[in-house]
């Protein structure tokens, strides 16, 4: 059933704002009686075509190459909206998780249509001709959970039955191989089925895996009790403090608890995929497993689960967790931690559970163990140093050691908080910290194998600075750095790849990208030899190269001689236009000033073929999202390329350049707090100012026209919007708001980037309220809200007491609830009714007039306010 409720604008407000392109004139609204406009909508709509064949592109398929880069895997994906029949299935929203009961497995995964192999030399998508498919399986089955085998002899994954008419029943997911050198796939596990709400399947070495399991003999879900059998209650006598932010879909009861235990639980089976019908051997008894992760050398498995006592405040992340070194027969060595119940973390950011966290392998190691634990109780409050301690443990010491009796040595200390290890070998590993604060970030190298030398500081800046590298691998087995970085400048971005020497801590360029293109390397290619030091001679990655108006395509980099100073290129994607009739669409990356200083910048899209001096001022659509900063100098650098190629997703403001409007997307809208200043104090000062900044450059260019400027976000976004047309009404005609949060009471221990509660900053919560304004907004504003909304702070009584609010103050306004959506909307009928209800508003309140009759809206009498469609 799709709500719709609309409040009364006024007769002038929708036909003085509706002008016809380029002429600045009025165009003419349509009329509706007062018997057609309490009329219930006709379930749902669909955009202009010029918008539905853009959103219907078909997609291209994803691509993963074999461990040896000898081979290409292709997955098929299905249209990119799936119906609404499949977003529609019953869900389970139990512990912060939503549950697809049938399939054991979390709700509304996504999927593959079909698998094929290439040779890597191959030019993808590939023709037919040039394909093996992989075949074996179901018909029509959705595939999930595709990987390679270490080795690449194997590809496994997962079936499940699509449940539409006709097709075989949905239940768990089953487990296939695939012989990567034949394409013929057979089932694993006999009539075991996966159980993957929480771990799916991982490999231990080349031909043995362990998979979640539902468990043997598993009886019918517990069936909640016809009559209660006591209130609900919630105690904190002791006076414990525990404040947490708004999380959604948590347990209520105990009956809630039992189902969450009962679809939670797997049983864990290791099998040796080449035994055709061995069913495997169960290595462990069913609990929570949430985590199976072999070590390097295949010869030990980290095991992590989840156990009560359950809470009513908190997600599964923060329930009762054990951290286990297993043998790789499941023969428990050592338990590495049991973490309690963590109900009172602190809202701040920083703050962390106590004990192990951050719990991994090092992957230079055959088997060590590497986790952090903080010193100041979690809490970023507290003064104390160090902050976090780095362990390691060897495993196969530990085994031989009486599990418990070794302990664990230390690796380092940091003061800020810590961000785990990078490594390399026993010379070099690289250590993270940083602090919020501050946004300050810290890297140091250190000689794991000498661990008495200490650490010494590689980069100290401020995560803020988009001027970042990215270190990609040791080469030459020297203490060299092969870092890649976002080469930030002024005129845009300009991706590099260097070499940089730890001792003389000067880099060489090896290469960078070049206009009129935007590139970026990406993943290493030549290190297929695990046992061999990456080099400099014959060193392979990935390479995305896009331009305006050519979409990404990967290559293959090689670079040649020992100072790598020659390279060549072999390009592996030729994936076409995904919406050739945009194709010419004009684009500009602004730059200009808000009126306290801070640089701005901002995209500028144009219509193919438009001219201003021909076509004179258009409907402007300003979609934009505020974030927080600490120094105006990282509020006003340059993000953005005039080469990146603009990708249009089927809900982005970028649709509307088939409409005929110009877009400014994504304008900085920065909220800047320098030194001990908080951001959201001068909130509403910072956001009108750049809204004013924005809207003046784009008038001032002469293709905007001024009376039809609209605004609008998405949650922040949102939240912004409104703001924006309660205290700059000015500047827009009209405003768009999805899943937006607008009380801020109604989150009061923190929201976004404010760590202040309700009760410390009340003036600022209140001040920030678009909520609060609702008696100042005037200008029409359309709210859009899936009604299953799982998104911390952003639920769905968020929009309808908005609405109510606008409403009771006589505002003209909308709202629109979807069906079974979350915080983004997926079902291909939800989104193209958003996209209907965005162009209707658009053109009625601050485009062309051009809506559909069809479109229905309130008399202005008080019994018909609302309009109720299914």
């Amino acid at each position: 059933m799709l709500l719709v409720m609309a409040s009364t604008a006024s007769q002038q407000q929708v036909a003085g704002l509706a002008m016809a392109a380029g002429n600045g004139k009025a165009a003419a609204a349509p009329v509706q009686d007062a018997a057609a406009a309490a009329q219930p909508a006709a379930g749902y709509k669909e955009p202009p075509k010029e918008i539905l064949d853009i959103v219907d592109a078909p997609p291209q398929p994803g691509l993963t190459f074999s461990p040896d880069r000898s081979k290409i895997l292709q997955l098929s994906r299905p249209p990119s909206l799936p119906p609404i029949f499949d977003i529609s299935r019953p869900e389970l929203k139990l512990a912060g998780i939503r549950i697809d009961a049938e399939q054991f497995s979390r709700s509304r995964m996504s999927y593959y249509t079909g698998l094929s192999i290439v040779p890597s030399d191959t030019l993808v998508p590939a023709p037919p001709e040039a394909m093996m498919e992989v075949t074996g399986y179901p018909a029509g089955a959705w595939l999930n959970y595709v990987t390679w085998s270490p080795d690449g002899t194997y590809i496994a994954f997962t079936t499940r039955s699509p449940g539409g008419p006709g097709d075989p029943p949905r239940g768990p997911l089953q487990l296939w191989l695939a012989d990567a050198a034949t394409g013929k796939a057979r089932p694993l596990l006999g009539a075991r089925r996966l159980n993957t709400v929480f771990h799916s399947y991982s490999w231990l070495d080349d031909n043995t895996l362990v998979a979640a399991t539902v468990p043997a003999g598993c009886s019918a879900p517990p069936s909640r009790p016809p009559v209660p059998a006591g209130p609900r209650i919630q105690d904190n006598s002791s006076g414990k403090k525990s404040q947490n932010r708004t999380w959604t879909d948590l347990l209520k009861d105990e009956h809630d608890g039992e189902v969450f235990e009962y679809y939670g639980t797997s049983e864990l089976v290791l099998l040796d995929v080449r035994q055709e019908s061995s069913e495997g051997e169960v290595i462990a008894p069913p609990r929570m497993y949430t985590e199976v992760v072999s070590s390097p050398d295949s010869q030990f498995v980290l095991a992590c689960w989840l156990s009560r006592p359950f809470s009513t405040a908190v997600p599964a992340g923060r329930f009762p967790v054990t951290l286990q070194l297993w043998d790789r027969k499941g023969t428990p060595i050592r338990t590495i931690a049991s973490l309690p119940l963590a109900e009172d973390i602190p809202i701040a950011f920083n703050s962390c559970r106590t004990g192990p966290r951050g719990l991994s392998w090092r992957d230079d190691k055959p088997a060590e163990l590497c986790w952090i634990e903080a010193q100041d109780g979690g809490d970023p409050d507290v003064a104390v140093s160090p902050r976090d301690i780095v362990y390691t443990l060897d495993a196969a010491a530990a085994a031989t050691n009486g599990g418990d009796e070794l302990a664990p040595s230390v690796l380092a200390t940091t003061d800020l908080r810590c961000g785990g290890v990078s490594w390399c070998d026993d010379d070099l590993a690289l250590l993270y910290e940083s602090w919020w604060k501050t946004r300050r970030s810290v890297v140091y190298t250190m000689a794991p194998g000498r661990r008495e030398e200490g650490k010494a500081v590689l980069f100290d800046r401020s995560f803020e600075d988009v001027y970042s590298t990215y270190i990609l691998a040791k080469v030459d087995g020297k203490r060299e750095l092969l870092m890649s970085g976002t080469g930030a400048s002024p005129e845009g971005n300009r991706p590099f790849l260097d070499l940089f020497d730890l001792d003389t801590k000067e880099a060489r360029r090896l290469w960078q990208s070049s206009p009129p293109y935007l590139e970026s390397v990406g993943a290493i290619m030549s290190d297929f030899n695990h046992d061999a030091p990456v080099s400099l001679d014959g060193l392979q990655l990935l390479l995305s190269r896009e331009s305006a108006k050519e979409p990404p395509q990967t290559y293959l980099i090689s670079f040649s001689g020992p100072d790598a100073a020659s390279s060549s290129e072999q390009r592996i994607t030729d994936f076409p236009h995904p919406y050739p009739q945009l194709k010419d669409m004009q684009k500009e990356v602004l730059r200009y000033k808000r009126s306290d200083g801070v640089d701005l910048t901002g995209t500028l899209y144009l219509p193919p073929g438009y001219d201003a001096a021909r076509d004179g001022p258009l409907p402007t659509i300003l979609w934009a999202y505020p974030r927080e900063y600490k120094s105006k100098e990282a509020a006003g650098q340059m993000r953005r390329s005039p080469h990146q190629f603009s990708g249009i997703g089927s809900l982005s403001p970028t649709l509307w350049l088939a409409r005929g409007y110009a877009v400014l997307d994504g304008p900085s809208i920065p909220v800047v707090a320098e030194g001990d200043e908080e951001p959201n104090d001068t909130y509403v000062e910072q956001l009108t100012a750049s809204a004013e900044a924005a809207v003046k450059e784009l008038v001032s260019r002469g293709v905007t026209d001024p009376a039809r400027v609209s605004v609008g976000g998405h949650s922040y976004g949102a939240f912004m919007a409104a703001n924006l047309l309660a205290h700059c009404p000015e500047l827009f005609a009209a405003g768009i708001a999805r899943s937006g949060a607008y009380n801020r009471t109604l989150t009061p221990f923190g929201f976004q980037s404010e760590e202040r509660t309700l009760w410390q900053a009340p003036d600022t919560y209140a001040k920030m309220s678009p909520f609060m304004m609702a008696d100042k907004i005037k200008k029409p504003l359309l709210l859009i809200h899936g009604e299953e909304d799982n998104n911390t702070g952003t639920f769905p009584l968020q929009s309808e007491r908005f609405f109510n609010a606008l409403k009771g103050h006589g505002a003209p306004a909308r709202v629109v609830l979807l069906p079974h959506e979350g915080h983004g909307y997926r079902a291909r009928e939800s989104v193209l009714h958003t996209l209907y209800e965005q162009d209707q508003w658009l053109e009625g309140h601050a485009g062309y007039g051009r809506t559909d009759p069809g479109y229905v809206t309130s008399s202005g009498e008080a019994d018909s306010a609302s309009s109720l469609s299914e």
